[in-house]
């Protein structure tokens, strides 16, 4: 069912499905809210959802499976037995690094001679230069082996072939209408692979390879999980990676890996994180939030080295001096992009583009290392595909971010002849062009936009997994839901909805946009909290009947556990 609230939302609520959650509470003795979850998120089978909830190891596919499979592995072990040295290429954000991170420790590990590389933003931009091919030969390289990079890559790697040097292609972006003429080509996104799953970060790729690479060498696989899971988890969470299948036994178990990770840098990012604390789990909220951040902010306004040197130094006090760094880069970061935000939000109202199928705005003060961050936050508060643009002189920059329907790559692929370079996901993209093409670029898009957009795009949707009675929404719901995580894109933390409670107060926090509610129920009041939308409700009437979708979360006090309700959305009820 589908109804739009007053705060402009439009409600997805999943049906409920009585017998389903019968069988799924009977046979794997689940709180029946677990089973209503799970239920409404296709894992109705109780064999498939008990799969679901304990994500094994042995679940992982075969690396075998992977494209080029064994020429990769053929020239990777070639280049060991000669004692030639391999060349990492990785790219500038969290999972670029940690893949580059990865390959380079398990290369060595088995006795290869590795040097690593990472772009740096704005001397190199997004991808593989032609100065890095160059770089490689002077390194006496003879395998140019690419971690999530490479895919669109066909000028560069036939640079490296003419150079002399056999190049591995590993990387997880969209392919395009050919492959880059590489000794391998492994990404399970080519349209001949016969891998299971397609949706890997660029180091779950680098972490299959190297498991299949370590099974070659009758190495123990759980030696080998043990010492990567760490790294492999850091790219997947941090590029929002759906975190299902495969990628959800990476995350389970990477983030217990990470925990008691025996890396130095990651234990030092971990301190200046505030995470450090043993007994505390860490979720993949914490690598969105804290630790992503940081590893990903030198590689956005300063040099993303920095970032690999932490993940492969063994030495405390280096380790200790670049967390401190990456946690300096952040704090400028965030002030940055403040900044950026704001005068992008006051451009788009003063110049009416909110009313435009898309937004495409442009500055020179404007970080390119930043403007990804900017689209994100616009398409947030205006529903429309954003395309942020960064100019330096006769060049520019741009990112852009979109909404389900917009599909990005598809759409740089329809403007191609404006463009200089463009590449990336349905829902994240960067380009480049020359600036004095920027206004033909914003017709296009519009242009293209007008084929495939249809209004029901632009309102925003809150998918509900239940509609629940207050009763079921309680204290044990709380604990039991999160036999559900790790939550994060393809799984979030659940949302539920009762129906017809009173709003009996709310109080605003000192931002107002936050705020304190107490609701009447069946069952007595249910304190919560709403954030983001503090105002919106602070101007329904005292008392108001209302519909209120939220999340549940476990308050500890004094040994006692209650349900707080993390309220993100109301409509003016009915009943």
């Amino acid at each position: 069912m589908k109804v739009e609230t007053r705060l402009g939302k439009r409600w997805a609520v999943a049906p409920r499905d009585p017998q389903a959650e019968e069988a799924l509470s009977r046979e794997l003795g689940l709180h029946p809210l677990v089973a209503a979850v799970l239920a409404s998120r296709g894992h109705s089978d109780p064999r498939q959802a008990e799969r679901f909830l304990d994500p094994s190891l042995e679940q992982l596919h075969d690396p075998r499976l992977l494209p080029d499979f064994e020429p990769a592995v053929r020239a990777v072990l070639g280049a060991r037995e000669r004692k030639e040295t391999i060349y990492v290429h990785g790219d500038y954000d969290v999972d670029g690094v940690s893949s580059a991170a990865l390959f380079t420790r398990f290369l060595t590990r088995i006795g290869c001679t590795v040097v690593p590389h990472v772009p740096h933003r704005t001397r190199e931009g997004y991808g593989i230069h032609l100065d890095a091919v160059g770089w490689a030969r002077e390194h006496g390289a003879s395998l140019f082996l690419t971690c999530d990079c490479g895919i669109s890559a066909h000028e560069q790697v036939r640079a490296a072939n003419e150079a002399g040097m056999t190049v591995v292609v590993t990387d997880h972006h969209q392919v395009g209408s050919s492959l880059p003429e590489a000794a391998a080509v492994v990404n399970p996104h080519r349209h001949d692979s016969p891998y299971p799953w397609r949706e890997l970060s660029g180091a779950g790729v680098a972490f299959k390879l190297g498991q299949g690479i370590a099974r070659e060498l009758g190495l123990p696989e759980e030696k080998y999980f043990r010492a990567y899971l760490d790294l492999a988890v850091l790219g997947t969470v941090a590029d929002i990676m759906p975190l299902l299948d495969e990628n959800r036994v990476i995350t389970h178990h990477g983030l217990a890996h990470l925990r008691h990770t025996r890396k130095t840098g990651l234990q030092a990012l971990m301190e200046v994180s505030d995470l450090s604390d043993p007994k505390k789990a860490l979720t993949a909220y914490h690598i969105g939030f804290q630790l992503g951040p940081r590893l990903n902010a030198v590689g956005r306004i300063d040099d993303a080295s920095t970032a690999l040197d932490l993940l492969l130094t063994e030495e405390p006090a280096e380790a200790r001096r670049l967390a401190r760094e990456l946690d300096d880069a952040n704090t400028r970061r965030k002030a940055a992009e403040k900044r950026a935000i704001e005068e992008a939000v006051a451009r788009v109202e003063a110049e009416g583009l909110g009313d435009r199928l898309t937004i495409l705005v442009a500055d020179p003060d404007w970080h390119p290392g930043l403007i990804g961050l900017v689209a994100g936050r616009l398409v947030e508060r205006f529903r429309r595909p954003t395309f942020v643009v960064s100019i330096d002189g006769d060049s520019a920059k741009g990112s852009a971010r979109s909404i389900s329907g917009f599909h990005l790559k598809e759409a740089l692929d329809a403007v191609r002849p404006l463009l200089l370079s463009g590449g990336g996901h349905e829902l994240a993209a960067g380009f480049s062009l020359e600036a004095g093409r920027l206004d033909d670029l914003r017709t296009a898009l519009e242009s293209h936009a007008v084929s495939v957009i249809s209004p029901d795009d632009l309102v925003p949707r809150l998918t509900i997994d239940a509609e629940v009675s207050s009763a079921e929404a309680g204290p044990s719901a709380a604990s039991a839901l999160h036999s559900l995580e790790p939550f994060g894109n393809g799984n979030p933390d659940p949302v539920l909805c009762v129906r017809g409670v009173n709003l009996s107060s709310v109080v605003p926090t000192r931002n107002p946009e936050h705020a304190q509610v107490t609701l009447e129920t069946n069952d007595g009041p249910r304190r919560g909290m709403a954030f983001g939308i503090g105002q919106d409700l602070a101007s329904l009437e005292p008392g108001a009947r209302v519909d209120v979708a939220f999340r549940i979360e476990a308050n500890e006090f004094n040994g006692k556990t209650t349900a707080r309700w993390i309220v993100v959305d109301v409509q003016e009820s009915e009943s």
